[in-house]
């Protein structure tokens, strides 16, 4: 195996993980969803699925990175907000 094909493997690894990571917050969020008050359940499962919709078009990891992490974020102060609400 060549240097070229090394790089192209390890470049298509690191997409898979970087995916991975990003389902993984998509499902880690819908979790969350559900601990929403009922009334606002399906505009908050809308509101992520949008979300991933507006973002899905970034191939830059960099980019990619930068925005799991904006959304780990995000889903922190929800889960906290929720858990202030005894949900």
């Amino acid at each position: 195996m060549g240097r070229e094909s090394i790089m192209v493997l390890s470049l298509d690894l690191q997409a898979f993980i970087l995916r991975a990571r990003v389902l993984k917050l998509y499902r880690q969020a819908l979790r969350t969803a559900q601990r929403a008050p009922s009334h606002a359940r399906a505009d908050l499962r809308q509101t992520i699925r949008q979300e991933m919709e507006n973002n899905r078009h970034f191939i830059d990891k960099q980019r990619i990175r930068f925005l799991i992490s904006e959304g780990l974020e995000r889903l922190k102060g929800l889960d906290e907000m929720l858990d202030m609400q005894g949900r």
